[in-house]
């Protein structure tokens, strides 16, 4: 850095590395907030999706004894959960500047009759249903933790670029140039000393 060393010029810089040092500490102690809530949440997505692979599995035995009981062919023609009522409450909030979704629940809406009636209707068959409803709530779930893990990543990955342009390139360039200032500034003291010294003893 090539600046005039002069005692306002070595304040500056001062002042501008305390700055920047109080700019660093935030983002450390910001990512290590983002770093907790990252790790909070992938705890909560892992436990999630085992509830979601133990349902699944569940509904995939269901189905396989749908299928035993009425065959493929029959149950391609069993009538579809109708959706069209249905919708998602979702509870947002802001963290450090990232948008969460927070505990996002499926409203089933008004029950809605099918377009037609099973045919052949049997245990077998409302037990796949339901158990393949019961994937639904997980699923929401599972995409919103997915989305905020996602957002939360990349939040802490600029962070951490930031935080780490701070702490290797710029505090160093800022102690290095005030020191360099600090020993120019007392070697110009010391020079000026002398020359005083010499003029009053040249008198």
């Amino acid at each position: 850095m090539e600046i005039t060393p002069t005692r306002s010029a070595l304040l500056e810089i001062r002042d501008e590395r305390q700055v920047m040092g109080e700019g660093y500490r935030f983002l450390d102690e910001k990512r290590l907030l983002l770093a907790s809530e990252i790790i909070k949440l992938a705890g909560r997505f892992q436990e999630l999706q085992e509830e979601y692979l133990r349902a699944h599995r569940e509904a995939s035995a269901a189905m396989g004894a749908a299928v035993t009981r009425h065959g493929l062919h029959g149950m391609q023609v069993t009538p579809a959960q109708e959706l069209y009522a249905a919708g998602i409450e979702r509870f947002d909030r802001i963290f450090f500047g990232v948008p969460l979704v927070d505990l996002p629940r499926l409203l089933p809406g008004e029950p809605h009759p099918p377009a037609f009636a099973a045919l052949l209707p049997s245990p077998e068959r409302r037990a796949c249903q339901e158990a393949f409803s019961r994937l639904l709530p997980l699923v929401t779930e599972l995409a919103a933790l997915s989305g905020n893990l996602h957002r939360l990543l990349a939040e802490y990955q600029r962070t951490e670029r930031r935080a780490r342009a701070l702490e290797d390139v710029i505090l160093p360039e800022l102690d290095g140039a005030i020191h360099e200032m600090d020993i120019r500034l007392e070697e110009m003291e010391q020079e000026e000393a002398v020359r005083v010294r010499l003029g009053r003893s040249g008198e």
